[in-house]
């Protein structure tokens, strides 16, 4: 059965997107293209909304608003998995990032178990850096959430 993830895509007052950087030892050294909206894996029976909520706070330490998104709709990435995303206009200090974390064998085949945040950085993108910074497939996702904000900013 194919993966089905959901994600928040929030953009501030100047018209940037808050992207991530996955943790861990695979992405150290990566930057383009390796970035993410905070996204994560739908739990059973789990509502995508409810679930994009939840993954937001888990990755950012940082609640989104309880007023209603912008569907952003879905894509579907190169391995399969589905990811549904909304769009929010907010404000917030990367700076105040708080991850949760996992586990992993590292180095490999060590024995040894270590811990590392799911996301070690996050940083907001103007939109011709996103498009650089996001994985490829999630880029219809972002480029939805700068034509909603561009017209929720104009009207606001």
């Amino acid at each position: 059965m194919a993966k089905v993830s959901a994600g928040l895509v929030m953009l501030d007052g100047r018209g940037r997107v808050l992207l991530v950087h996955p943790g861990g030892p695979f992405f150290k050294k990566r930057d383009a293209g390796v970035w993410s909206i905070p996204k994560g894996l739908c739990g059973p029976g789990e509502a995508p909304e409810a679930a994009a909520r939840r993954e937001f706070f888990e990755e950012l330490g940082f609640a989104p608003p309880e007023s209603a998104m912008f569907s952003l709709g879905s894509i579907k990435q190169s391995g399969g998995k589905t990811v549904h995303a909304w769009a929010f206009l907010g404000e917030w200090d990367p700076a105040g990032l708080v991850s949760n974390e996992f586990e992993l064998e590292w180095p490999p085949r060590s024995g040894t178990l270590q811990r590392f945040p799911e996301v070690d950085r996050a940083e907001f993108f103007d939109a011709a850096t996103a498009v650089e910074k996001i994985v490829p497939a999630q880029r219809p996702l972002v480029e939805r959430a700068f034509e909603w904000a561009r017209g929720e900013l104009r009207s606001s």
